[in-house]
């Protein structure tokens, strides 16, 4: 394809004045600062101009200058120039030239970018069209024109076609001035013809610039007008014919990649119509036929159904033009894609067989009629084409297509014969090129790899073994190397360690620097229980983890594939119970690895499996020190010390596993017992016990409920424990602001709950009848209370109530705690969606509402709003359900109580109280006339 849309590039072109103009009379220098004062619009226009002068001379005499910011004043000046009156000033002429001249010259080089070039040749053409009379002789003219159509071309290069139109137009108005001065001479001598010819020319030039422009903003009607006019000018100017058509073939491809259909085929049509206009000039049938096929391949992506005849139409008259493998390969495409009849397809393979196509392009042509679903005729087909290319040397690549499409097709069983038979050929003289055998070898691994992800091993193995069919014996190579890895993990996953052994040792021997080698035989070792083998194996990992992928792995290998091998070596170890050597494939990784994710979790497996590892051997040490001799009582504290305190320090590592803390906090405990009593001790153990119990009921708000009663009946008895070590420390001496007692009724409050335990009622009396209690801990057991499984709703409010009247009697009140309270208060007494209330519960929600009623009293502004539209709410809804059950009195009251909160409302006060205010009406109606019947009766 040819980018841009002239095909030619352009020489810098320097615009030369009759001899050199010299710079005389008016200043060029930089301007001094102007006053702002009302000046004559002449004046202003000079002041610009000089400005736009000293610039130039900077630019243009200062090699060192800031030539992006220099270009940017001179291209801001200019742009007011048009609105300005223009005094006749051949000085600009002069600077215009020279700045045209500054900005092709070689010395500025790639001092500039397209861009600057482009502002600069703004600039020069800007200047150049301001200096000159109103009708300027031809040479000016013909400067203006060269300026003007070079601009726009820079502009349409640079993707700024806006800026090009008017540079565009004023060299179309030019040329046509000048063809004007051309024809008044009146002569008709060769050089005016010849004079009139480039002129011509050069308008048929810009007029193409102009429809690139339009095309590149969307304007296709106008881009249509200007290559009609361009095609008018032909029959006088048939040189341009090919570039004419390139140009639209250009449009046609752009659209073509906007996916705007019907406008490249507009254009490709144009194209190759230009292009018969005049064989002598046209592109050349190899162009016309690409053009042709492009053409067809939009008909083709359009809408094939509804365009088929003109797409066909198309690919036949680009073969006819220049017969051409591709584009018998598109006919073909495009009969599949309008539902032609076998017959044709088999017509069109035909033809590519005898116009002598590639195999290559038969291939891929019988690909493509297996992927529209004919399998018969591409089996057909295939089988043509291989009798077609037999005594072709690249033959073998058929074959290799005839087995992939075969297990495309599901049907294993021909394409192991096929595969068979090939294997036999190739020892029989019948040996595939190296490139088909590289594609073979891929679907054969493809095969296996899917078999093995389906753990279908026995099956992954065998199509492995049909590409090891194909090394010879000894041969050294990678691939062997990679083979023999996949061929031993079959073998390991089908317990054949003898053959997967044999497999390893070949892959030692081809490629024994490959980690993935010592991968395969750590996992040999493992299987054999050869501790010492693995552990050789996972040091030569740790090693080969360090050393850069070398380039023939880098396909399969990822940057962390090291971690990734050594974190999977870790896993492997322990599905077979062998955690020392896990913990060294941990502390391998955790050496070698740089990925921060690996080795963090490689660490955090290894304190668990330590941690695990000390905790049996601290039950050992617990279970052996109860039958130390009384001669090595002294050893046996001191050990018991030091395994509490190991104990002690594990269970602080296990915050994010209430389940281990929980184990090492009781066995820190348990150790204690075999030291000395001591107050010291006596701290530790109720610190261990507390510790203990927390974390049991921890791991108990984390399990399913069905394993709960089991954990919290284990807390229950260590804080049973707790509280007798709580009360000889009592006795033992006087411990102010502590809070064991209350923690312990928490935990036991906590347990009990969970337990559905009738005794809770006991604890939340011992609780309240603790001194000093705090509001917090009445909370906690309100909420405790109400927790799943938990639901004891009356100790819940009763908590509540007393934590809400401590609340008051703070000197400096929580409101929002307090709000809170009446919030949960309310809501338990007052359930949603029930269908009658008990006159006494209405009592006491009353009392709760007349609470809330005083919170918002003494802070208003505190108050949320969506609090105050749930109590309206509420409190509404129950005088609904009261005037439903004909309870009118009761019903305008709790009705009357919703309309109190109304003015607590903020921006939705307006919008509740135009909802309520008439219902409230009906219920005072209802009411009135419930009491004139009420009396009547009487």
């Amino acid at each position: 394809m040819w980018k841009g849309s002239n095909p030619m590039a352009e020489v810098p072109t320097e615009v030369r004045s009759a001899g050199r103009i010299r710079t005389s009379g008016l200043s060029l220098g930089a301007v001094s600062t102007v006053l702002c004062v009302d000046v004559p619009q002449t004046d202003v226009f000079t002041t610009i101009t000089m400005r736009v002068a000293g610039l130039a001379e900077d630019l243009q005499q200062r090699p060192q200058v800031d030539y992006e910011g220099v270009i940017d004043q001179l291209f801001n000046h200019v742009s007011g120039l048009d609105e300005l009156p223009k005094p006749l000033d051949p000085q600009l002429e002069e600077c215009a030239i020279q700045l045209w001249n500054w900005a092709v010259t070689k010395r500025v080089g790639t001092a500039i970018n397209k861009t600057q070039k482009a502002k600069v040749r703004h600039v020069a053409c800007s200047l150049l069209y301001c200096s000159a009379p109103e009708n300027p002789p031809e040479g000016i003219v013909r400067k203006r024109i060269l300026m003007a159509s070079k601009t726009g071309r820079t502009w349409l290069d640079c993707k700024k076609s806006q800026l090009a139109d008017p540079f565009l137009t004023l060299a179309v108005k030019s040329l046509e001035i000048l063809y004007s001065q051309l024809t008044s001479r009146g002569d008709g001598g060769s050089d005016l013809n010849a004079s009139k010819g480039e002129v011509e020319r050069d308008l048929l030039r810009v007029l193409s610039y102009q429809a690139e422009s339009a095309v590149s903003q969307g304007s296709q009607q106008e881009a249509v007008v200007c290559m009609q006019r361009c095609k008018d000018m032909l029959a006088r100017l048939p040189k341009e014919t090919s570039y004419l058509s390139l140009m639209c073939y250009n449009f046609g491809v752009d659209s073509y990649n906007l996916k705007m259909f019907e406008e490249s085929s507009f254009w490709l049509s144009q194209s190759y119509d230009i292009g018969k206009t005049n064989r002598k000039y046209c592109p050349g049938p190899e162009v016309q036929a690409r053009v042709l096929r492009l053409l067809a391949t939009v008909y083709l992506e359009w809408d094939c159904q509804q365009f088929q005849e003109k797409a066909l139409n198309a690919v036949s008259l680009a073969n006819k033009e220049c017969m051409s493998a591709s584009g018998l390969y598109l006919k073909i495409r495009i009969l599949l894609r309008s539902g032609a009849l076998d017959e044709a397809i088999t017509a069109g393979v035909n033809e590519q067989l005898e116009s002598d196509a590639p195999l290559e392009v038969c291939l891929s042509t019988v690909k493509l009629i297996m992927s529209a679903d004919r399998e018969t005729l591409a089996f057909d087909n295939l089988k043509r084409v291989c009798q077609h290319f037999e005594s072709s040397p690249e033959l073998s690549a058929a074959s290799v297509l005839h087995i992939e499409l075969l297990l495309q097709r599901g049907k294993e069983l021909l394409g192991k014969q096929k595969i068979e038979d090939i294997i036999t050929g190739h020892y029989t003289g019948k040996q595939l090129t190296p490139q088909s055998l590289a594609s073979l070898h891929l679907l054969l691994w493809d095969k296996a790899a899917k078999h093995f992800e389906a753990k279908n091993y026995l099956e992954a193995l065998q199509w492995y073994n049909y590409s090891l069919s194909f090394y010879k014996g000894g041969q050294m190579e990678p691939n062997l190397a990679k083979l023999q890895r996949n061929r031993a993990s079959c073998l390991l996953l089908l317990k054949q360690l003898d053959k997967a052994k044999d497999a390893i040792k070949e892959a030692e021997r081809c490629d024994p620097d490959s980690i993935f080698t010592q991968f395969s035989v750590y996992k040999m070792a493992v299987q054999e229980k050869n501790i010492e083998k693995a552990v050789e194996a996972l040091t030569a990992m740790g090693r080969l983890a360090k050393s850069p992928v070398s380039s023939k792995d880098r396909l399969l290998v990822c940057e962390n594939a090291a971690s990734s091998l050594l974190s999977l070596a870790a896993q492997i170890a322990l599905e077979n119970e062998e955690q020392d050597t896990a913990m060294k494939a941990l502390e391998t990784l955790c050496e070698n690895s740089s990925d921060e994710a690996y080795v963090l979790t490689a660490l955090r497996c290894l304190v668990r499996l330590v941690l695990s590892t000390m905790k049996m051997a601290s039950d050992e040490k617990v279970s052996k020190c109860s039958t130390v001799p009384c001669e090595a009582a002294e050893q046996q504290i001191e050990d018991a010390n030091w395994f509490r305190k190991i104990a002690w320090n594990s269970a602080l590592q296990c915050e994010s596993s209430p389940g281990r803390m929980k184990d090492f906090f009781l066995l820190s405990y348990q150790l204690s017992q075999l030291c000395p009593p001591s107050r010291a001790l006596l701290m530790a153990q109720r610190t261990c016990l507390l510790m203990g119990a927390a974390a049991s009921l921890e791991l108990c708000r984390k399990s399913p409920h069905s394993v709960q009663t089991e954990e919290l009946t284990k807390a229950l008895e260590n804080i049973q424990v707790c509280t007798e070590v709580w009360k000889t420390m009592s006795a033992s001496g006087n411990f102010p602001n502590d809070q064991t007692n209350t923690l312990l009724l928490l935990y036991e409050f906590e347990a009990r709950v969970k337990l559905n335990d009738p005794k809770v009622e006991t604890i939340l009396e011992s609780i309240l009848e603790l001194e000093n209690v705090e509001t917090q801990v009445l909370e906690t057991i309100a909420a405790l209370s109400m927790e799943p499984p938990a639901h004891f709703p009356l100790l819940c409010k009763k908590a509540l109530r007393v934590a809400l009247s401590l609340h008051k009697k703070t000197p400096d009140v929580d409101m929002a705690r307090c709000r809170q309270c009446v919030h949960s208060l309310i809501q338990l007494s007052l359930p949603s969606g029930v269908s009658e209330v008990e006159e006494r519960v209405l009592e006491e929600v009353w009392d709760y509402y007349e609470e809330a009623l005083s919170i918002i009293a003494a802070a208003p502004e505190d108050f949320p709003e969506m609090e105050s539209l749930w109590l309206l709410t509420r409190a509404w809804n129950t005088g609904i359900l009261l005037y439903s059950l004909a309870q009118y009195p009761e019903a305008e009251k709790w009705c009357g109580l919703g309309i109190s909160f109304l003015r607590h409302l903020g921006s939705l006060q307006e919008s509740y109280q135009t909802q309520m205010s008439g219902l409230y009406s009906e219920v005072l109606d209802r009411l009135d006339r419930a009491k004139k019947i009420h009396v009547m009766e009487e």
